[in-house]
């Protein structure tokens, strides 16, 4: 090659260098500043009491930012009062909350149950996870979000919210997970045990966060702060893992079949199973007060509904 052909090898290579950086620094602020600066959701409604029967309100989401806000879906039936149960409903990856609110009018009507069902609503929700079921505690980009910025802190927001603007006086809420959901439940008890829940259920998750120090988050909890204290603080919380009898094809919905995941079972079935013998044997093993418990429902594959109807009993007796 002559020193002329080099010399445009060379500039030519440069200028491909100098515009891939060009571009992939277009890509990342432009995703940044879609992510994380501009305002995203629906148009926030005015403050006003729940009314009777089925209703909507938006909020922002975090008490100290207004870039993100969340359409809430209520059921309140006609005999509900102050101090009566309130069971929030948590969505699965469709983040189709309306949809599991209807599932859970009759059995509001039917057990005087307030439902409170958010909606995650993210137009990018194929392909990320960390804003709902994986909690935000890391933003897109794997830096760390704070505390208050969590996904799960945005739940006791919406408590505050309804207990204030209803006069409502309940210390504690009932929450019901399926599928993504029932991530988002369990990695609620388990990284957030302070929020005010009193009987959490975790019905068909695909993927659990494992207290294996050797593993990142979402599968393990080596990138996280996750100390004994914490752990004796989760266990003690009321956490029953719901698992379907015939939730046990991968084919079913949106199945996690990463490496790592595998690892955790070959479908639903058998990685609740796990996961619930791992977190005993760790209790066990750490002389910690276990109070959670699992529960397979006969017959029952990836339905959400009739996974609904079947928490009933765990809510209105598990005390």
């Amino acid at each position: 090659m002559t020193k002329t052909k080099s010399r445009r090898y060379l500039n030519v290579m440069k200028k491909l260098i100098i515009y891939s950086i060009i571009f992939i620094s277009i890509l990342v602020i432009g995703g940044y500043v879609y992510l994380y600066v501009l305002p995203k959701g629906p148009v926030i409604t005015e403050v006003k009491p729940l009314k009777t029967g089925k209703d909507a309100f938006v909020i922002y989401a975090y008490n100290n930012s207004k870039k993100k806000s969340i359409r809430v879906w209520t059921f309140k039936p006609e005999k509900w009062a102050d101090n009566d149960k309130i069971v929030f409903v948590m969505h699965g990856g469709g983040r189709n909350a309306e949809d599991y609110l209807d599932v859970w009018q009759d059995l509001a009507k039917e057990n005087n149950l307030l439902i409170i069902a958010p909606e995650f609503e993210n137009s990018l929700a194929k392909y990320t996870t960390n804003d709902y079921q994986d909690g935000n505690l890391f933003t897109f980009f794997g830096s760390k979000n704070s505390k208050d910025n969590w996904a799960f802190k945005v739940i006791e927001n919406i408590f505050d919210h309804i207990k204030t603007t209803n006069s409502i006086t309940n210390k504690r809420y009932d929450i019901f997970g399926h599928s993504a959901g029932g991530q988002f439940v369990h990695r609620m008890v388990l990284l957030y045990p302070e929020a005010r829940i009193e009987t959490a259920i975790a019905a068909n998750a695909g993927l659990y966060t494992f207290l294996d120090k050797s593993l990142s988050y979402p599968y393990g909890i080596k990138n996280i702060e996750l100390e004994n204290d914490k752990i004796k603080n989760s266990f003690s919380k009321q956490l029953i893992l719901l698992t379907g009898e015939l939730d046990n094809n991968a084919n079913l919905g949106t199945f996690t079949s990463t490496d790592l995941a595998m690892k955790q079972g070959q479908n639903r079935l058998e990685r609740g199973a796990n996961f619930f013998d791992a977190a005993k044997e760790y209790a066990d093993q750490n002389n910690l007060t276990f109070n959670w418990k699992i529960d397979t429902i006969k017959s029952v594959g990836h339905e959400y509904k009739k996974m609904s109807e079947n928490s009933i009993e765990w809510i209105k007796n598990f005390r």
